[in-house]
């Protein structure tokens, strides 16, 4: 065994990562809101997790969202968890297609206790997620403390800055 290769029987610590999951579209499970539940048994992990909420499609679907957010743990890195994910979107029925058009799930990694990654096809924090009350109502029930490492804004903040600039009618 090499220096750099940990002993067996020493488990990595597990890492806590804000999981957004989406859809718009009924697949094998039902409508929207029931693949969230089944994504959510998919994820495995899963510590937490915030209600299921609706929201406005962005760009071009014409659809309502079903929304949620999950707290996981999981000793993965970045880059391994999003290949897990990428294939429970596909076992759900995702295929590639026109960016923000309908869909069955979509899963994406808003955060992790490590703070930022940066690697091909994977920014954390999501690139998107400050601007998203959909995400930051939901993951401010969740953890409301819990520091963008970007902006050192906590949750709740953000979610506060998005519901003054877009309040709901």
């Amino acid at each position: 065994m090499s220096p750099a290769t940990p002993h067996p029987m020493i488990a990595r610590a597990a890492t806590t990562y804000a999981i957004a999951l989406g859809s718009n579209r009924r697949g094998r499970h039902g409508a929207p809101e029931r693949e969230i539940a089944a994504a959510l048994e998919a994820l495995g992990d899963v510590v937490a997790r915030s209600p299921t909420v609706a929201s406005a499609p962005l760009g071009p679907s014409n659809r309502r969202y079903a929304n949620a957010v999950a707290l996981i743990e999981t000793a993965e890195d970045p880059a391994a968890l999003l290949v897990r994910l990428k294939r429970i979107e596909r076992t759900f029925g995702r295929r590639p297609g026109r960016r923000w058009g309908s869909r069955v799930l979509d899963l994406d990694i808003v955060l992790w206790s490590g703070g930022a990654w940066s690697s091909s096809g994977l920014t954390v924090p999501h690139a998107a997620f400050r601007t998203r009350g959909f995400v930051l109502g939901p993951l401010a029930a969740l953890v409301p403390k819990w520091r963008d490492p970007l902006t050192h804004r906590t949750i709740r903040q953000l979610a506060q800055m998005v519901d003054r600039r877009h309040p709901r009618d």
